[in-house]
């Protein structure tokens, strides 16, 4: 991979996510070469992808690129690759770019959709885990509305505006209230032909509640905001499978040809890992973020998990960890004491549509405006680079100034 051969420990990261990106950082260059690999030449804020998805956001606005990140960096390299598989006994890490050794490994790859097995949904349901498949709703969405206008069959014209989504999480319930202040708001203006009635918002979630990392007041809180939006909500009905035009469920069959599925992620592994390494699809790690049996393997993020329960697969536990290994590793070469990972979920929230949000801030639980305006502000705060905080905060200004979602654009890549 064309990396120079230094005295220096090279330690490999593999995921410019949250937990790579930090750890990158923070790692001490007098000790060590640091090679970060990602088979995307951008860090994405994924928590703003609905966004994009949903005519909010520009891709641009929540991505940077890793080489401007890191430019200042000295003994710091990036290379864009995809890698395939590790051999653990050489040290090697294979990829379509060539192989590189490592002395140190840290695991960084985040996680990626779980579709529990269910091949049929997997092949036909919209995922939104990634820029690409964000940007692949947004025109799929758009292009919806558009060949609406050219059907003359009310049946197939109610069809290709008929929504659903799967998985009543914080994604599910951003999209869905999203969607439903695009039909209440923008729709009628952009579409005066259509009948807004006709589109139809359903979130399907498997449990009795929604947002089930919080609180049952919460849970409540936003089921209320989503039923006043027009969002018919399904809870405690597992989906069973999807045709690409019927979605089968416990409660019964729902015709849609946009089914998008936020139900669920897991770990995304690499080739090479031995089994009894894993755990559901993550990687189990000791306190320290090292994967058990091995000296010079870490594991950090979405794709690890620490025992007894593992951290919430979200943003705020990655970057704590790619934090606390870089700090140990510094420690490990100033010959000090390793501490221990610790984290304690202080923070979840959600935000439903226009001043509407919840929020729990240890026991303190929050709802309405102050807890949209705490959302809107911890996520500006955590995008990287001035410019995308700027354009974000622009962009939410005159969309909130202007009861409008300007980026409706559909753009075929």
């Amino acid at each position: 991979m064309n990396i120079p051969n230094t005295n220096l420990k090279r330690v490999v990261i593999i995921g410019s996510g949250f937990g790579g990106l930090q750890v990158a950082y923070k790692l001490n260059r007098k000790f060590l070469q640091i090679v970060l690999i990602d088979k995307n030449n951008y860090h994405t804020f994924q928590p703003l992808l609905y966004q994009v998805a949903t005519f909010g956001l520009e891709p641009d606005y929540i991505a940077k690129s890793i080489r401007t990140i890191i430019n200042n960096y000295y003994n710091f390299f990036f290379r864009l690759a995809k890698v395939n598989f590790i051999d653990l006994k050489t040290q090697i890490i294979f990829s379509n770019m060539g192989e590189l050794y490592y002395d140190y490994l840290i695991l960084a790859t985040g996680s990626k959709t779980n579709f529990f097995g269910k091949k049929n949904i997997e092949k036909f349901a919209f995922p939104m885990k990634t820029l690409e498949e964000a940007l692949n709703l947004r025109n799929c969405i758009l292009q919806r509305f558009e060949s609406a206008l050219y059907e003359k069959n009310y049946k197939k014209q109610c069809l290709l505006m008929n929504f659903v989504i799967v998985g009543g999480g914080p994604t599910g319930v951003e999209l869905a209230g999203s969607l439903a202040e695009f039909k209440s708001s923008i729709f009628p203006k952009d579409y005066p032909e259509l009948d807004n009635k006709k589109i139809k918002i359903h979130l399907i979630q498997a449990t009795k509640r929604l947002l089930d990392g919080m609180s049952e007041s919460s849970s409540k809180k936003a089921l209320k905001y989503l039923k006043n939006m027009g969002v018919n909500v399904w809870l405690n009905n597992p989906v069973k499978d999807y045709d690409g035009k019927i979605l089968s469920t416990n409660k019964g069959k729902l015709k849609s040809i946009n089914v998008i599925w936020t139900a669920g992620v897991k770990g995304a592994l690499i080739k090479g890992l031995k089994k009894k390494y894993l755990a559901n699809n993550r990687i189990q790690v000791d306190c320290f973020n090292k994967v058990k049996g091995e000296k010079n393997l870490f594991a950090i993020g979405d794709v690890a998990v620490m025992k007894p329960n593992g951290h919430p697969m979200i943003a705020l536990p990655a970057i704590k960890q790619g934090i606390h290994l870089a700090k140990n590793f510094n420690r490990f070469f100033y010959k000090k004491q390793l501490i221990p990972f610790n984290y304690h979920n202080k923070i979840t929230m959600a935000i439903i549509g226009r001043n509407k949000a919840v929020c729990e801030i240890f026991f303190l639980k929050i709802s309405g405006f102050f807890a949209w305006l705490i959302w809107m502000s911890i996520h500006l705060i955590k995008i990287v680079g001035f410019r995308n905080k700027l354009l974000t905060l622009i962009n939410w200004g005159t969309q909130y100034i202007n009861y409008n979602k300007s980026i409706r654009l559909i753009i075929n890549y």
